[in-house]
């Protein structure tokens, strides 16, 4: 409900089908531990690509799924943005997510920086959630001669969460880098020392391992592990559900689950994966690639970063993009990589590329480059500490005199007037267009809110829509039908789509609701760039000034 589509589909998918399949697990899976269904890419992309309120998804699907535990990615003292917060910002959030249905959030900091963590954790807390303090792992437990990020580097690490209070412990392997020799060194190093601590496992099936390290890890002592359902699983997404049930099935650690129903569950994926074609991963991923274990990109990124390649016309230097990320890593300190410092290894990496540059070529003309800002604010330490420091002298050559920041990034911001702010929104778009939840919305992503909002005033609601209705749109004369609330269905049929107005750059549209003939103009986005319009003065905004 969060990774799998964030993996593999561009985190895409619409509340519309997580309602669809939300009677049947909460039906047939209410063993489950938890479902993680929030937090992440999703929040953003909810409203910038979807028009949906990520608050109303979250609601929605706890009425229907009141049986089974929620779980959301939070990003310590980022919650679910890439800026810094005040406190009071986090606290705020975690209080809502729990109103809305959250039960179990997995806190962590894309560099395993403490003070980061022991906001979001301590946050949580206060709203009486669930925390779960992730350790972010990279590296390989496993080999001697890697040292930086070894056995001792990550108990002390957990050793320090559980001082910090936290209620279950989370192992993020978030670019699949477990291997069962690791997965087992680390989680029995682990039970070693915390003989109760509940330890909950999560991973990418990149190189394919996945399976294979979990149940090492159950024989371990793990007690908890992320799947996904067998159609959206595998490659940058998590290992199979019914691989794991079946594999399970007979011993100690037996789920319980039906491994029919999940074949079942599966099945309805599958068909309706086929609707989210234009954000297929598979269009340009044929396979999982075990050359992760070299690059350590993240599961979430690695399809992301090799579309973005292809944007940029380097999808043929893909493999290059790859080599330079490694490169790039070592550059910046070999930090851990997850949202955000996993974009900012991603950004120097494809920087690298573009200029033709290696490692020894960068580190030579250092002086004369421009570097992109995500790397710079990175060398700063806007996003906090990285283990072991920052690289010098290459640091103080990239920043160029510009400040540095040794403190927690946050720890200086005034708390938020979030009053001031709902006031403004209400002002401007209206008293009934803004919620408690939509203030917290424009905190995270001001722009993204607003576009959002001025969306739902031209359009309502469209998370009622059907997926293919959605994206390409009804074919003349299709009959479709609009759920808009329990009971009450719209029948529409579009009859006829006028020539284009040559005026207003509009078409008239000819339909039928419910047998009653209604027409309506809308703005062709596709007709001649060369087609001038003259709008009328907008008086909500002002900076838009009528021509006398």
């Amino acid at each position: 409900m969060r990774d799998a589509h964030q993996s593999l589909l561009a985190t895409r998918v619409r509340t519309y089908d997580l309602r669809k399949s939300s009677p049947f697990v909460a039906k047939h899976f209410p063993q489950f531990y938890s479902l993680e269904n929030w937090g992440g890419a999703t929040f953003d992309v909810c409203m910038r690509f979807l028009h949906e309120c990520p608050w109303n998804r979250l609601a929605e699907l706890r009425e229907l799924i009141p049986n089974i535990p929620f779980q959301m990615l939070l990003r310590g003292a980022n919650a679910v943005g890439y800026s810094n917060y005040s406190d009071n910002v986090i606290e705020k959030f975690c209080q809502l997510s729990v109103d809305y249905g959250i039960d179990i959030f997995r806190v962590f900091d894309s560099l395993n920086y403490l003070p980061n963590l022991k906001v979001g954790m301590e946050a949580v807390g206060k709203a009486n959630g669930v925390i779960e303090a992730a350790i972010c792992y990279t590296g390989d437990v496993s080999d001697p001669n890697r040292k930086k990020y070894d056995l001792n580097y990550y108990t002390k690490l957990v050793d320090e969460l559980v001082k910090m209070g936290t209620h279950v412990l989370a192992i993020k392997d978030m670019a699949g880098l477990l291997k069962p020799r690791a997965t087992t060194l680390l989680v029995d190093s682990i039970r070693q020392k915390h003989p109760d601590l509940p330890i909950h496992i999560h991973t990418h099936d990149t190189a394919g391992t996945g399976v294979a390290n979990y149940l090492a890890a159950f024989e371990a002592g793990a007690d908890v592990v992320d799947v996904a359902v067998d159609s959206m699983s595998g490659m940058t997404s998590q290992p199979t559900m019914g691989g794991l049930v079946a594999a399970l099935q007979n011993t100690k650690h037996d789920t319980g689950v039906d491994l029919l129903k999940v074949n079942e569950y599966s099945a309805f994926w599958e068909q309706t994966r086929l609707l989210y074609a234009p954000f297929e991963c598979t269009a340009t991923m044929k396979s999982g690639n075990a050359d992760v274990y070299v690059n350590e990109i993240p599961g979430g990124q690695y399809t992301n970063l090799q579309f973005q390649a292809f944007s940029l016309g380097l999808g043929t230097q893909f493999e290059d993009v790859k080599r330079a990320y490694t490169e790039a890593n070592k550059l910046l300190g070999d930090i851990v990589k997850v949202t955000p410092s996993s974009k900012i290894v991603g950004d120097l990496a494809q920087f690298m590329v573009q200029n033709k540059l290696s490692s020894k070529e960068l580190v030579e003309r250092v002086d004369d480059l421009s570097f992109p800002s995500s790397v710079i604010e990175y060398m700063q330490g806007l996003i906090g500490q990285p283990p072991g420091g920052f690289p010098e002298p290459l640091r103080t050559k990239i920043l160029k005199g510009k400040e540095k920041y040794d403190e927690r990034p946050g720890s200086s911001l005034e708390p938020l007037d979030f009053k001031k702010i709902e006031n403004e929104l209400k002002k401007k778009f209206g008293e009934e267009e803004i919620q408690e939840c939509d203030v917290m919305s424009y905190v995270m992503f001001p722009k993204v809110l607003e576009e959002y909002i001025e969306f739902r005033k031209s359009y309502g609601p469209v998370d009622c829509y059907e997926t293919r209705i959605f994206f390409v749109g009804p074919k003349l004369g299709e009959p479709i039908e609009i759920e808009i609330e329990h009971g009450k269905t719209l029948h529409i049929v579009v009859l006829a789509i006028s020539d284009l107005l040559r005026q207003s750059g509009e078409r008239e549209v000819f339909f039928q609701v419910n047998g009653q003939l209604r027409s309506m103009k809308v703005k062709d986005t596709a007709a001649s760039k060369d087609h001038k319009v003259h709008p009328k003065v907008d008086k909500n905004k002002k900076e838009q000034i009528g021509v006398i």
